[in-house]
């Protein structure tokens, strides 16, 4: 095992370590989902694919409802198990990392809503095919912080973390396409605002995975690193 994996198990109740053991699985599954809907809500506005924004849209609700779960049942263990060290970090870290997950999916959500309204709207994939790399890059993040936490992994976390950087840049770059594209033709404001809203709910993705990063340094390290430089302080 890693030296810098946090020691889960070797309670006297064995019990614990499967409840620990069960939740930590459950916010796999959960970070699982998350993706499929990122992805498709991301498929679904490059390839202007109504049936999949429709299914992103309708399964939303399952990702609340996981969030609802975990959230009780480390409320649970936190009140009769009254843990300390490694293992509460454990249930803190869980605790935020789902109420990421579950802002990731209703980001996910505005995807899928977003492409239905252009879809009415009549508009050209050409107009929001643009998306497509801001949006790999997003997924591709997404992808590495969630195996951060599954791995528990603080040098995977630490250069994921780095990767808003890049995001930001790439968000800020598109919306500077739109207004000109808007003022160089104002009758395709109205399509071109709801695609700027799509490059923002990618952008935001992008911050929530950034905070499952710095949650699994918490986790490992037991560090906060909320609004600090993560690559700076840890080479320190």
């Amino acid at each position: 095992m890693n030296s810098n994996e946090p020691q889960v198990t070797g309670h006297i109740s064995k019990r614990f370590d499967q409840e620990l053991e069960e939740i930590r699985n459950q916010v796999l599954t959960m970070g699982g989902l998350v993706e499929t809907q990122v992805n498709n809500g991301i498929k679904a506005l490059v390839e202007s694919d109504s049936a999949i924004a429709a299914k992103v849209v309708k399964k939303d609700h399952k990702v609340n409802r996981m969030e609802v779960d975990i959230d009780e049942q480390c409320i649970r263990i936190l009140a009769r198990r009254q843990p300390a060290a490694g293992d509460l970090r454990l249930l803190v870290a869980i605790i935020k990392t789902i109420t990421d997950l579950e802002r990731i999916g209703d980001q996910a959500e505005k995807l899928g809503r977003n492409q239905l309204e252009l879809i009415d709207a009549g508009s050209s994939s050409d107009n929001y095919v643009k998306l497509e790399h801001l949006g790999e890059l997003v997924s591709n993040m997404l992808h590495r912080s969630l195996d951060a936490f599954a791995r528990m992994n603080v040098e995977d976390a630490k250069h994921t973390h780095a990767m808003d950087v890049k995001i930001n840049a790439e968000f800020e770059g598109l919306m500077r396409q739109l207004i000109t594209h808007m003022m160089e033709d104002p009758r395709t404001i109205k399509n071109a605002l709801r695609i700027s809203w799509s490059a923002r709910a990618l952008e935001r993705i992008g911050d929530h995975a950034k905070n499952i990063c710095e949650y699994v340094i918490f986790l490992v390290l037991g560090k906060d690193m909320r609004h600090i430089d993560i690559v700076e302080t840890l080479e320190d």
